[in-house]
């Protein structure tokens, strides 16, 4: 039994008649009733009586109909699905976010894939570097939200750049300054995060304070911005940061913006892969850096 066969006899009993059934098809009369004999002679049951007054379905025809038009329903609900899935419609996303961008970057996202693909389900990771970039190698994470240097292997598109501050304790001789050098913080003790926790970001930074012309004194190291923020409202040290973080602590600290200092978002992602859904994504975040959200800082 085939699925056209399936097609011809619904029309022949929807049009009750092999002629008028035949021509909806655009097939000849006796094609039709020679694909109509091979469905009866494989089901071993007569589906249609046939005679001078027309055509009329048997009882076994009439039991076979609605089970027919369900079978052909759901072959034409699986075609759609798989069309969709080539669309890149429907399917799944692992999205993981750096941590220190989630509180701004995850809900745009999550919101435009909502509104824009609602056949995708979408799962969030919120992640340090390290293990966001070992989850794309991976393949654990299908994209993520993150802030270069990254690593060669890895492919990136920027979303957004924000101006770079000078995080000072509230009461600090500078945190009246509408705008800093980096030099001018070359006598401050410094708290920064533990250089193994991203080589890349620790190689840059030693790049910036050399072109600044000092190297810092790290009285403090610390994982994650919440930590680092929270040492510096404490007075232990300054630190540096994207503006964004200030949506994180608002009390305590003060953002000054350094001269010519500014940081980069970006989608990153292996390359190599190219699932439909994930083409998807990557040309709705190309959408999103345009966004007040993304812009927006603060």
């Amino acid at each position: 039994m085939e699925l056209r066969q399936l097609r011809y006899f619904v029309a022949v009993a929807e049009h009750l008649g092999f002629s008028r059934a035949a021509r909806h098809l655009h097939l000849a009369q006796q094609s039709l009733s020679q694909q109509i004999g091979a469905l009866e002679r494989g089901l071993g049951v007569r589906l249609f009586d046939r005679d001078t007054r027309g055509t009329r379905l048997t009882g076994a025809g009439q039991e076979f109909l609605p089970a027919a038009r369900a079978v052909l329903a759901s072959a034409d609900d699986a075609v759609a699905v798989v069309q969709r899935a080539g669309r890149g419609e429907i399917g799944h996303l692992d999205l993981a976010f750096l941590a220190s961008t989630a509180n701004y970057m995850l809900p745009p996202v999550v919101r435009a894939l909502r509104e824009r693909l609602p056949g995708i389900e979408v799962t969030t990771h919120n992640e340090q570097i390290g293990e966001l970039v070992a989850g794309l190698r991976d393949g654990r994470f299908d994209a993520a939200f993150t802030r270069p240097p990254l690593v060669a292997d890895l492919a990136t598109r920027t979303l957004a750049t924000e101006p770079v501050c000078a995080v000072l304790p509230a009461g600090h001789p500078l945190a009246t300054r509408t705008q800093l050098r980096l030099a001018d913080l070359a006598g401050e003790d410094w708290v920064l995060t533990p250089r193994e926790s991203w080589p890349p970001w620790h190689e840059k930074y030693d790049r910036d304070f050399t072109a600044a012309g000092f190297t810092p004194r790290v009285v403090q190291r610390a994982g994650g911005v919440s930590n680092l923020l929270g040492l510096v409202a404490a007075g232990v040290g300054v630190t540096r940061l994207a503006h964004s973080a200030s949506s994180i602590r608002r009390t305590g600290v003060v953002f000054v913006p350094l001269a010519g200092d500014q940081a980069e978002t970006v989608v990153a992602w292996l390359p190599g892969r190219d699932e439909p859904v994930l083409r998807n994504l990557l040309d709705l975040a190309a959408g999103l850096a345009v966004a007040p959200d993304l812009t927006r800082w603060g």
